[in-house]
């Protein structure tokens, strides 16, 4: 049964059946059909009066009946669309919401894998418009595991929040779009710049990464990251330029972590 609900002020009603749209419509119904009987009775009584013998001409009642009719038809229909166009307005903030949460890292606040893969596919495309280069990266926080193991999985949040913040102001300046990719893992994807600007971004990451100190406790801990990046062509697929960068950076962790690896044969062979 549909239940009215307070929110922003005015009341919303739920809708979830048909027989809820039924009722809800037939209550418009009733409320338009009132509203015309009362506004056009009380109008014709002060017009006219209460005495019901007076002589009036009929083309003068037809046209006036007319005039009062559509103009009550117009205020009512008005007042009606406008709190539909109210509850619309409110649908439509609460899908943009809904659509945002489902795309956001609810932890750090960056981008999740599906926000990211949506957005990524947009960047691609503009890319391949303008026939400017891509590049994608994944990194990963050094010895993870061993932080949820020694101070527990709140410190180990705060870690992930800490690194997040890292990308996040680096993206904001460099024009990068990023998301925490899954557990200790963030991806990001800059378009536009050559490999050596990748490379310098890349290195500013991990030495940004690697200079904070984190509270832990009574403690400062310092965490590390690995990262690997590629730097392709805009045709390339998101699918193929995420698994290049993943070797890459499978390649920093055997390489000894906290560090920097391109996606070509030799350091991927290193």
């Amino acid at each position: 049964m549909a239940a009215p609900r307070q929110r922003g002020g005015f009341v919303t009603i739920h809708i979830s059946t048909h027989g809820d749209v039924l009722r809800h419509t037939g209550r418009r119904m009733a409320i338009s059909a009132g509203l015309t009987i009362v506004m056009t009775a009380t109008t014709l009584l002060l017009h006219f009066g209460t005495d019901f013998s007076a002589t009036v001409t009929v083309g003068y009642i037809v046209g006036f009946g007319l005039c009062i009719a559509t103009l009550i038809s117009a205020a009512v229909s008005g007042a009606l669309s406008y709190r539909s166009a109210l509850l619309m307005q409110e649908l439509t903030l609460t899908r943009s919401e809904l659509s945002r949460i489902s795309q956001t890292d609810q932890l750090t606040g960056l981008f999740n894998r599906r926000g990211f893969d949506d957005a990524a596919a947009l960047a691609l495309t503009s890319a391949r418009k303008r026939s400017v280069p891509v590049t994608v990266f994944l990194c990963d926080i050094d010895h993870f595991k061993s932080i949820n193991d020694r101070f527990g999985h709140e410190s180990g949040d705060k870690v992930l929040v800490e690194v997040a913040d890292v990308l996040r102001q680096l993206a904001r300046k460099e024009g990068v779009l990023v998301a925490r990719y899954g557990g200790e893992e963030f991806a990001g994807l800059m378009v536009g710049v050559t490999r050596d600007e990748a490379e310098q971004y890349a290195e500013a990451l991990r030495i940004t990464c690697a200079a904070r100190e984190i509270p832990i406790g009574e403690n400062l801990e310092r965490v590390t990251i690995s990262l690997g990046f590629t730097v392709s062509c805009a045709d390339a697929e998101l699918s193929e330029l995420m698994r290049i960068a993943d070797r890459a950076l499978y390649a920093a962790k055997r390489r000894g972590r906290d560090r920097v690896v391109q996606a070509d044969d030799q350091s991927l062979a290193a």
